[in-house]
């Protein structure tokens, strides 16, 4: 038994003109429902209740402000959910809207009763439908047409694959959409290789907010959290299908053998940092390679304003992420700490800035 997260984009949905919606959305009911009737679990992440909303009101053209986008989505987020119902329900198959905010991601009690309520559906049978709450959410909109949000519901349910489908067979060296020299990249090992790849990635198309970009930035998140990610070509069936009984994507991103736990992944991934600290060269040795937790005497300064328990980057003397993680205090206690060091540590002892437990290293150990 596999557990998936299936992840459809506005592209697939709205963008082709020889398929509708519902054509589209019926073809992937029947791969899903299939895959469900083998013992499967799947998580489904849709997008594409802006462009439905456009469409249902006569749109031609994606609105371009926040309250239009907002907007749009109210309208289309219920006729989408009718169209996974229908489908599903011709297989016997119970569907259920889960609408997720980036709040709901970064609170860490809401991210616990979000993954509960996943892994209950799933229990009973029934097909998560996720999509950001785009009517209330301007962060939703941004979210990278949900690539970023399915990595992160990935990771959430523990899923053994992320599987994206798009409207390419692979991912390529360039887009060879401009570039006849572009050459297809079947697998992808480490978040080195991501990183470089990201570099040429592209932007997303006319309905949709994805692009190449966030779909690498989701790989990166899920295979962190140990989690093998499918780029799959959502245009045909028989792709879907492939992957669905064993077999690959165009492009696998293969899963870090040492992936984060859960807290670990959601201090990495799933909150979005307040403030930023500098360090020194030593603190930077303490945390790569020995494991530390964060001491007043390795902060130099700090930028922002955060609140206790409030995530932050942790940054080496030349400004590159080493860590993240939970600080102990607020910026203001912080800064007059600072302020006050030398006579800290002439006292003796130093204060825990950032427990090791509360920290996610984002660099490799130099050992």
């Amino acid at each position: 038994m596999t557990l998936r997260v299936v992840k459809v984009g506005t592209s697939l949905l709205r963008q082709r003109q020889e398929t509708s919606t519902a054509e589209a959305i019926a073809g992937l009911s029947s791969n899903l429902a299939e895959s469900m009737g083998r013992g499967d679990r799947t998580v489904l992440v849709s997008s594409g209740a802006v462009g439905l909303g456009c469409q249902r009101l006569g749109m031609t053209q994606r609105p371009l402000s926040l309250p239009g986008l907002q907007a749009a989505a109210s309208v289309g987020q219920g006729y989408l959910m009718s169209l996974y119902e229908k489908e599903f329900s011709r297989h016997s198959i119970p569907v259920a809207q889960v609408l997720l905010t980036r709040a709901d991601l970064a609170d860490r009690l809401s991210y616990h009763n979000a993954s509960a309520t996943l892994n209950q559906l799933l229990e009973w049978g029934v097909l998560p439908v996720v999509n950001g709450n785009d009517t209330v959410s301007s962060d939703e909109l941004k979210f990278g047409d949900n690539d970023t949000l399915s990595a992160l519901v990935a990771a959430a349910v523990k899923a053994d694959e992320l599987i994206l489908l798009t409207d390419v067979d692979s991912l390529y060296s360039a887009d060879p959409r401009s570039d006849l020299n572009a050459t297809p990249i079947k697998d992808v090992h480490d978040p080195e290789q991501i990183g470089a790849l990201e570099e040429g990635a592209g932007s997303g198309g006319h309905w949709g907010t994805g692009g190449m970009a966030t779909k690498l930035a989701a790989a990166r998140i899920a295979t962190a959290s140990g989690v093998r990610v499918h780029l799959g070509d959502g245009r045909t069936s028989e792709a879907l299908q492939n992957i669905l009984r064993g077999g690959r994507g165009g492009t696998v991103f293969h899963p870090n053998p040492q992936p984060l736990g859960n807290r670990k992944s959601w201090l990495a991934h799933a909150l979005q940092p307040t403030g930023s600290l500098r360090l020194d060269p030593g603190a930077c040795r303490a945390l790569l390679n020995k494991g530390a937790s964060l001491l007043l005497v390795g902060v130099t300064e700090l930028d922002g304003q955060f609140d206790a328990n409030q995530a932050v980057l942790l940054l080496n003397e030349n400004g590159q992420e080493v860590a993240r993680g939970l600080t102990t205090m607020s910026s203001e206690k912080l800064n007059n700490l600072l302020n006050q060091k030398s006579s800290n540590a002439s006292a003796g002892g130093s204060p825990v800035v950032v427990h090791r437990d509360a920290m996610v290293l984002m660099m490799p150990s130099k050992n």
